[in-house]
Parts: structure tokens; sequence; C-alpha cells
């Protein structure tokens, strides 16, 4: 059995992030494919074939020296393509909020003492907290993304002058400890959406205490290699296209077609198959961050280390 709630540090995190997987990932990822699977599928499906046919629009028309082609394709279909975006945008949510609550539903049983979590236990986590799912789906839309929007589009600006790099550097992983200890704070705790997101905030730079020395560099660090190891292995997925793509624009005989618009035929169809893939990939190992999110925050709540920690000990004393 894993112990959640105790102090780690930078390097504990990402060996027990792995260590959660060896122990509980045959049956996480068993409920996780269960309950998103479809969505996934779906997913995939929507950019296989839904992105193929509007960048081949829009590139085909541009290359063809009309100007206001894909315009005229959308004026010509915009009754189809707004229905397709709502339904697009309601599939997304709907995997967003999975796929960051299921790791935050399956972590917080886990936490408190279960040994194998049942599909149908995570479903009624979903069900039961779907009011406060709610809330801060609204809370996130227009109080946390818009600020998030600001404070990246301000570190793209100052790349001019070389600091947006290593701001950028510091502000998407803060972005997403605090995205992620709001979601472990908001449904472990009975705190409404501000007072978590409070506490998220604070929570990356001190202790509750105020006594030990700040956390930051270790939740910061923690984040940047999980993000690493997942942008090197989904790479894999997006340079095989890529080089499949250049390697027929320079060995095939030109015969203008191709070149007008490369995401027709078997080249295009290659493309986003492992587009798709990609995202897929993504979406499935962006798991191990909200993991590793998970254990950053138990490593936050300091107030209860020692009361999980007593707990245990008085156990111990009774199953002897």
């Amino acid at each position: 059995m894993m112990q959640f709630y105790k102090k780690r540090e930078f390097g504990a995190f990402i060996t027990d992030s792995f260590n959660f997987f060896k122990l509980y990932g045959k049956n996480y990822f068993k409920n996780y494919i269960l309950i998103n699977g479809l969505l996934l599928i779906l997913t995939t499906a929507v950019v296989i074939f839904g992105f193929r046919e509007i960048f081949g629009q829009l590139i085909g028309g541009n290359t063809g020296g009309e100007t206001y082609y894909f315009e005229r394709y959308f004026s010509e279909n915009a009754g189809m393509l707004t229905v397709a975006g709502i339904l697009v945008f309601i599939l997304f949510l709907l995997l967003i909020i999975v796929n960051y609550l299921y790791p935050v539903f399956y972590m917080k049983r886990i936490a408190e003492g279960a040994q194998k979590i049942k599909t149908d236990e995570i479903l009624s986590d979903f069900k039961n907290n779907a009011g406060r799912i709610f809330k801060i789906c609204i809370g996130m839309l227009f109080i946390v993304l818009p600020v998030a929007t600001i404070l990246i589009g301000i570190s793209y600006l100052l790349l001019l002058i070389i600091i947006g790099f290593f701001l950028i550097l510091l502000i998407y992983p803060t972005i997403f400890n605090v995205s992620a200890f709001l979601m472990y704070d908001y449904f472990n705790t009975k705190r409404g959406f501000i007072e978590s997101l409070s506490y998220s905030i604070r929570s990356q730079f001190s202790y509750p205490n105020g006594n030990e020395k700040s956390p930051y560099w270790k939740y910061w660090g923690a984040c940047i290699i999980m993000f690493i190891m997942m942008y090197m292995i989904t790479s894999v997925f997006t340079f095989i296209p890529m080089f499949f793509m250049y390697g027929s624009l320079l060995t095939s005989p030109s015969d203008g077609n191709f070149e007008e618009n490369p995401f027709t035929g078997t080249v295009g169809i290659i493309f986003f198959i492992f587009y798709g893939i990609s995202m897929l990939a993504s979406l499935i190992l962006s798991n191990l961050m909200y993991i590793n999110g998970g254990l950053m925050y138990y490593d936050s709540r300091t107030d209860l280390h020692q009361k999980i920690e007593l707990e245990e000990i008085e156990t111990i004393g009774i199953n002897e």
C-alpha cells in the first residue's frame, strides 16, 4: 500500500508517480478505458477526419491562388460547421472534465484506504459531484483561464527581449500545478472554489505552517520533468508523419496536386492518423502528470500528515 499524505522531495515525486502505476496501474487504466474510452475514440476520429477536411480546404484554396476560397467554403456550409463546432466543443469539454477529474476521484479513494476501485464507484463520484463539477468548470472558464491567458500572452510578448522564454518555463508548470492543486483540493475538502483556488496558489510557495522552506522549486521541477518525458514520447508520433510528408514532397514526381493540397490521398490520411495517435498518447500519458500533481497536493497537506500517520499506527496495533 502506498502512503500519500507525507513529505516528499523532488526525486520522490517522479519515482512515486511510477510506483503508483506499478501498484494500481492495471486497475487504474481498466477503469480509465471503460469510463473514457468512447470519448477518446470519438475525439481521435474528429481530429483525423474533421481537421483533415478543414485544413485541406484552407491550404488547397490558398495554394491555388483563391484568396476567398475558405471563406466561401465556410459560408456555403455554415449551418453544418456550426452544429459540428458545438458538438466538438461539448465532446472536448467532456473529455477534459473526465481526463482531469478521473485521477482526482481515483486517488482520493486510494488515499482513503481502498485497494481496488470499481468503475461504478468512480461514476458515482462524478454523479454525486455534478453540481461541484459545474461550478468548477464555470470558475475555470471565467477566472482561471482568462488570468492564465493574460500571463502566457505577456510571456510570449516578452520573447522579444529573451526574458519571455524564462517566464514561459516558469509560468506553464506553475499554471498546471495550480490547476491540479485546485482540482484535488476542491474535491478533497468542503472548500468553495475561491477558497480552493487561494489554497492552490499559496501552497505553491509555502507550506501551511510557514516554518519550512518554499516547495515551489521541487513542484516546478517535478512538473517540468514529467512534461519533458511526455513531450519526448509523443514527439515520436508527430515526427514520423512529418518525415513521411516531406519525403513524399522530395521523392515523388511533381504533378501539382500534392503540392496544392498535401492532406489529400494516402499521405494526408497517414499524417492525420499519426497526429490522432499522438493526441491519444498525450491524453493517456497526461495521467502521469495528474498523478504527479496529486502527490504534490498530498505533500502540501502537512496538516493531515501526522493525523494519517497516527491512524496507520493505530491500525497496525489493531491488526497485531
